[in-house]
């Protein structure tokens, strides 16, 4: 005689993460502060403190991503002004901004991007599609996905 179970038939439980949406498309930042290669230091620093964000992208006028600018850079411009005694008023941002960005694809899981974060110790990524600045990824956006997927099983 077999042992006979009373719990009744369970459902077949899919994978959760599957299910979850983890692209980066659907966490990004999609309404960003951009910047363009003619404004100046003094007005990028305006905006990064009173938007409280430590940098972001510019574009040119056809929304194309050219580069990214950070607290970092205009930190470095205010000591080099000083060093050389020159006024940066009148500086502008395209000589002061990362002219080689990497970008991440909005198809990407948020793990994988996760581990790029890791690997590339960036605060930000932007997301580029036909050429044209779509979004941007932080680190506190992959919190924000990874606390949204607490208790699920990542595989």
């Amino acid at each position: 005689m077999g042992i006979k179970s009373f719990q009744g038939a369970r459902k077949q439980q899919a994978n959760a993460v599957e299910e979850t949406p983890l692209k980066v498309s659907d966490y990004m930042t999609t309404n960003l502060i951009t910047f363009t290669p003619d404004q100046t230091i003094e007005t990028v620093m305006e905006a990064l403190i009173n938007n409280r964000i430590s940098g972001g992208p510019v574009i040119n006028d056809k929304e194309e991503l050219v580069g990214i600018i950070s607290e970092g850079d205009c930190i470095k411009q205010i000591s080099e002004s000083r060093y050389y005694n020159m006024p940066m008023q009148d500086k502008t941002i395209e000589e002061h901004m990362v002219k080689n960005v990497e970008t991440i694809d909005g198809n990407m899981n948020i793990f994988d991007a996760a581990n790029k974060f890791l690997q590339a110790k960036r605060r930000r990524f932007p997301i580029v599609e036909n050429g044209k600045l779509v979004g941007q990824i932080s680190q506190k956006d992959i919190l924000k996905a990874a606390m949204q997927l607490k208790g699920h099983n990542w595989k």
